[in-house]
């Protein structure tokens, strides 16, 4: 049985397949802050980012950028450390908006 799942998930070892699980996790996040997006958007009548969305952005870039680490993916990497900074930026501007306006 688990020589079929590791067979299929391309993993040889626990660790590896922990990492793909990890991995997994980080990608559901990037799911989820997209459902919440259009959830919120179907609600307003308009296009809508909620807050919400960057936090699942920040989430699934951490848990991707470590199982990017992991694999030693280079172009992966870059990607996520990229993303994780535009998240971070975009919730630092929101807060700086919301201080001004109070």
């Amino acid at each position: 049985m688990f020589e079929t799942l590791f067979s299929w998930l391309h993993v040889e070892t626990w660790l590896e397949f922990w990492w793909v699980m990890i991995g997994l996790g980080g990608q559901l996040l990037f799911t989820a802050r997209f459902l919440v997006q259009w959830i919120a958007s179907e609600k307003a009548g308009r296009s809508v980012v909620p807050l919400a969305f960057w936090y699942f952005s920040i989430g699934g870039g951490i848990i991707l950028f470590a199982y990017a680490l992991y694999r030693k993916d280079p172009v992966f990497v870059l990607g996520q450390a990229m993303g994780l900074f535009i998240y971070l930026r975009n919730l630092s501007l929101i807060y700086a908006e919301k201080r001004r306006a109070s």
